[in-house]
């Protein structure tokens, strides 16, 4: 079993290496480039024009987060009220999942310092804690009573802390993952959902759902290229198929036949069901595309159920139900995940960041977005209070259980049939992964795009991934 303090210094060369790599390929790194970056009134954060690294005072923090939903509302919150009540100007760069990864990993690993608070998730935060890249909350924690941490959900603490047990980040929102389905189309067609399908059983529902409506796909499904776009929802397929990316005494297993025929499935299914350009669908287009009531069936995160269920952004709000991830050989499938909020431990403003992520994480946060956007827009899954809010029962109560049950449900630790060499659902918890995941969903995808077999695509990664076995093994 690899602990999370073991092969640290392959760890730290490897994530290190990564980085690097990242820096010679992306464009703009280092600076804000064309990609959406804005600050709090809507200018790109100053920098510095010997170093490029940004200029920022005492009462001004730098924020990089990624583009979901919920984090756009933060960004149209803080200056009337974080910035308000505490005199702290933040400076955001939004970007989308892919990029945000790769820039966070340029700007930590080596400790470029362009930033004070970062947001990374469930696979990064032990990894870069037990490599010293992270600032300790834990001291924060004992200090500020106001945010409450014996409230946050153990699960969210449990994946963001170190191998000391501390925690490093503290999470936004939590999530794991469900299906949601139109309750309408169901209805047309004569259909009854169970509270946990089989995959056997979405399948038949999408073939029987597939263009009732005109424009309207069977399912929709990620096909985006990305360890955590295509993978996150395929890796929890291959789970329950009774596959795995590696076996507990590290035998790659990605051509093997439970991995091979759990991608045939969802490759098939979103092929001949699935939306137009699927394999450009990461989770926004698929939000989109859901929302716009172009799909009957949609598997992903369940804080998806957010924006579904929000009749300024979705047509189908009211009318989406919301059952158990499929299964096929496991009792349970959901993945575990947490957007969350890091600071590196190059920042200079450790104060002021944590007064941004106390309020940002808070419980008086949630209030705010409830009060003001609405409750079902609550960025939920992290504090067990959340649920006992009769405003947000109210407004999530398609959602909220089935949320916390997903949450409490999920196994980082055995997600499949057999042991595992480390923890992670919808992930392998080392750094090598990022590389590895994001590989093999390129060759997935262009499989799902017609220009290539899963065959073809299995058999290239199982190469890549005995390459990373060879780390581990003794």
């Amino acid at each position: 079993m690899v602990t999370r303090s073991s092969n640290r210094n392959i760890v730290s060369a490897i994530v290190l290496g990564v980085a690097i790599a990242l820096l010679a390929a992306c464009s703009g790194a280092g600076t804000p480039s064309d990609d959406g970056s804005v600050g709090a009134a809507g200018e790109p954060p100053p920098t510095d024009g010997a170093t490029g690294e940004t200029v920022a005072g005492a009462d001004t923090i730098t924020v990089l987060m990624v583009g979901n939903p919920q984090m756009e509302d933060i960004q149209g919150l803080t200056e009337e009220h974080f910035t308000a009540e505490t005199g702290i100007d933040v400076r955001f760069t939004i970007l989308p999942e892919n990029e945000l990864r790769d820039r966070v990993t340029q700007d930590v690993a080596t400790q470029a310092g362009q930033y004070d608070v970062v947001t990374i998730g469930a696979f990064e935060a032990p990894i870069w804690a037990d490599n010293g890249w992270l600032t300790d909350l834990s001291g924060y924690l004992a200090e500020d009573e106001e945010f409450d941490g014996d409230d946050l959900l153990q699960p969210m603490v449990t994946s963001l802390s170190g191998s000391d047990g501390n925690l490093y980040a503290a999470p936004f929102y939590g999530e794991s993952s469900f299906l949601m389905y139109r309750i309408d189309l169901f209805e047309q067609a004569g259909l009854e959902m169970p509270e946990r399908p089989t995959w056997d059983e979405v399948a038949e529902f999408a073939a029987e759902l597939d263009g009732i409506e005109p424009g309207v796909a069977g399912i929709c499904l990620r096909g985006l290229p990305g360890w955590g776009e295509l993978f996150a929802p395929l890796t929890t397929v291959v789970n329950t198929f009774g596959g795995t990316w590696f076996t507990e005494d590290w035998e790659a297993q990605v051509d093997g036949p439970e991995f091979t025929e759990a991608t045939q499935f969802y490759v098939d299914l979103v092929r001949e069901y699935g939306q137009d350009g699927a394999a450009q669908s990461g989770f926004t287009e698929c939000l989109n595309t859901f929302a716009q009531g172009r799909a009957a069936m949609w598997y992903d995160a369940t804080s998806a159920a957010a924006s579904v269920e929000d009749p300024n952004v979705s047509s189908v709000a009211g009318n989406v139900g919301y059952v158990y991830a499929p299964v096929k050989e496991t009792e349970s499938s959901g993945w575990l995940w947490a957007w969350a909020w890091a600071m590196p431990q190059t920042t200079q403003r450790a104060e002021a960041a944590w007064e941004f992520i106390s309020w940002a994480s808070g419980k008086d946060y949630e209030r705010l977005v409830g009060e003001e956007l609405g409750w079902a827009r609550v960025p939920a899954g992290k504090r067990a209070s959340t649920a006992e809010v009769p405003e947000y029962q109210e407004a999530a109560a398609a959602f909220y259980e089935i949320t916390q049950n997903a949450i409490q449900e999920a196994d980082p630790q055995g997600p499949g049939v057999q042991p595992r060499p480390t923890v992670g659902v919808q992930f392998v918890g080392i750094p090598e992964f990022a590389d590895l995941g994001t590989r093999v969903s390129q060759e997935v995808s262009a499989a799902i795009a017609g220009q290539g077999t899963v065959e073809q695509a299995l058999a290239d990664g199982q190469r890549q991934a005995e390459a990373v076995a060879e780390n581990y093994r003794d």
